[in-house]
């Protein structure tokens, strides 16, 4: 297997259709749901910038339009805001897509599962290791140290396998995750023997579940194409890592920091007011709103 030396690339399935967020999602994708001033995919593309990956690579699908358009020019927008000497502003739209960033979109012609979604990237991500961030979850470090998915760049690179960011869960939601198991390999490192999607709770093999960041070998995708489709009859990402333990190791990193599930509408409130309390602008005037609220 080739020495991976870096990690430049990221890809970003964005093809689901949120119908756990209807009727908001009829007409807009879910990434673009804003927590406080900033869509959810943005949250995950800054992530990702900030570990070092310069090339975004977007999964879409029908009626994802708004994703490319944020991370595009705004042509009339940025001449309105030149013309009312509006500069912070003008900065802060520039900020989206800083100039050595590049995005790219590839579609998913036929919604076949998480598995087939990264598929649908190998010929943008070809021999190269890369990241894979789910939007839905929103994934912050601890206060001053690094985020997730620096935290998994820099183990990547020293263990050279495919890495699974996980989280010990209460065993009653097990059956929400794909479930590791395995032997310590180091401080926060599991070297995973066994990886089972959404077990029941009688079943699981351990209470670590799989977060929604993963850096994977391309070694992943031969395994994708040739398996069998599963759970629902879709092609699941799950079962292709499962396959990679076989061939060429998989590990897990009990990162640190906090996940946001913003997949449900619980997770994302939780994410709106615990972020809304940290921004520099509205931090403030929010929790005195907090404090007097009688409901």
């Amino acid at each position: 297997m080739n020495k991976f030396t870096r990690i430049s690339k990221a890809v970003f399935p964005v093809a689901g259709l949120g119908t756990r967020f209807l009727p908001a999602t009829k007409a807009q994708p879910k990434e673009m749901m804003p927590v406080v001033d900033k869509p959810l995919v943005q949250y995950a593309v800054e992530e990702a910038y900030g570990a070092g990956i310069r090339h975004m690579i977007f999964v879409t699908g029908r009626n994802k339009r708004a994703i490319e358009d944020h991370f595009d020019t705004a042509y009339e927008l940025e001449t309105e805001l030149e013309a009312s000497q509006k500069h912070d502003l003008l900065a802060l739209v520039h900020s989206i897509k800083p100039d050595d960033m590049d995005c790219t979109y590839v579609r998913q012609p036929r919604s076949l599962g998480l598995g087939h979604a990264v598929l649908c990237s190998e010929a943008l991500v070809g021999d190269d290791a890369f990241a894979v961030l789910l939007a839905d979850d929103l994934m912050v470090g601890l206060d001053g140290g690094p985020s997730v998915l620096k935290q998994m760049v820099d183990q990547f690179l020293e263990v050279q396998t495919s890495l699974l960011a996980v989280q010990e869960v209460p065993l009653e939601h097990v059956n929400r995750y794909g479930i590791v198991a395995g032997q310590s390999a180091g401080e926060r490192l599991i070297k995973v023997a066994a990886m089972v999607e959404k077990p029941d709770p009688k079943d699981a093999p351990s209470r670590m579940g799989v977060a929604g960041r993963y850096i994977l070998t391309p070694g992943v995708f031969g395994h994708i194409r040739n398996q069998k489709r599963g759970a629902g009859g879709e092609i699941q990402l799950t079962d292709g890592i499962a396959a990679l333990i076989q061939t060429e190791g998989v590990h897990a990193l009990q990162y640190q920091g906090r996940r946001y599930d913003c997949g449900s509408k619980q997770g994302f409130l939780e994410a709106t007011v615990e972020l809304a309390l940290k921004h520099p602008e509205v931090g403030p005037g929010f929790q005195e709103y907090l404090r007097a609220f009688k409901g």
